[in-house]
């Protein structure tokens, strides 16, 4: 069986690669539109999405990012962040911040699904998208207070994940073999 939502959903690939014209407002709207019909825990709806398209606040999230990266133990990152073009969220022109209410039944997983509803919805427009896991940790350096009030996070909400959004500049990979034995039917 298949119809548009599954093609969607088996032809969609994280996009690392973005051209640098700034996704369509109709189209921002319609992704943002579909990660606030996402479900939540008990219909909650704890989260807030920042919007980001202004450059020199996305080099100073780049900048903030690479002190994240710097101070995980993972050597191939670290590398990879000295590159004089490094940029955490690949050049995209567009990027979605997804926090959510600290204190709701459920955040971290209903901003997740948000982003990745968010991710479909974008993959469906012809947008290409990508999980940034980074700004999770700004919380965590001195300078994350002031960066999460430049991103107008409310007081009480932490960052749960963000998704580079924008249009793709090579051809979308196809997919990996899926990992086996990952499903039990019982019936």
């Amino acid at each position: 069986m298949m119809n548009d939502t599954l093609k969607t959903i088996f032809n969609r690939r994280s996009v690392r690669t973005f051209k640098p014209e700034q996704i369509e407002n109709q189209a921002l709207d319609s992704i943002v539109s579909a990660g606030q019909y996402a479900p939540s825990g008990m219909n909650h709806q704890p989260w807030h999405f920042t919007v980001v398209q202004n450059r020199e606040l996305l080099a100073d999230i780049n900048t903030l990012c690479k002190a994240v990266y710097m101070q995980w133990d993972n050597p191939a990152l670290q590398e990879r962040v000295k590159a004089e073009n490094f940029s955490a969220f690949y050049h995209a022109p567009t990027l979605i911040v997804v926090s959510g209410d600290a204190t709701s039944l459920t955040p971290q997983f209903d901003c997740a699904l948000a982003l990745g509803t968010m991710f479909l919805a974008a993959a469906s427009l012809g947008i290409g998208s990508c999980w940034i896991h980074a700004l999770q940790s700004f919380h965590d350096l001195a300078e994350g207070p002031a960066m999460m009030k430049k991103l107008q996070v409310p007081e009480g909400y932490r960052i749960f994940g963000s998704g580079a959004f924008g249009y793709s500049a090579q051809e979308l990979p196809l997919p990996k073999p899926r990992k086996e034995g990952a499903v039990t039917i019982l019936r």
